[in-house]
């Protein structure tokens, strides 16, 4: 079955985990699909790694977290927060490439 992650999910943010780290929530509606993705291995490095155009060394962690359903990714911020270019100095809109991505599970 085709679905995107957002008709999966009631939770898609990002944040800043500090000035130098981003990190991703990403909340299942059920423990069913939240299972199905985390066997399927959907959420990967090489994916965060091409959404966000990032060597696979500033994937700083992909963590699934049962108790609440959710993925964690904690990668390394391009910028620091409110360094000079910087665009996003609270991190909350980064989550935005997450949105549409579309899965087999």
């Amino acid at each position: 079955m085709r679905v995107t992650l957002a008709s999966i999910t009631d939770v898609i943010r990002s944040k800043n985990a500090g000035p130098y780290e981003l990190t991703f929530d990403i909340m299942f509606t059920t423990r069913a699909w939240f299972e199905r993705a985390v066997a399927a291995g959907v959420l990967h490095t090489d994916l965060v790694c091409q959404l966000y155009r990032i060597p696979p060394c500033d994937v700083l962690g992909i963590l699934a977290y049962p108790p609440a359903k959710a993925i964690k990714i904690t990668i390394r911020r391009p910028l620091c927060s409110g360094d000079i270019g910087e665009t996003d100095v609270y991190g909350a809109q980064q989550h935005a490439p997450l949105l549409d991505l579309v899965f087999d599970l």
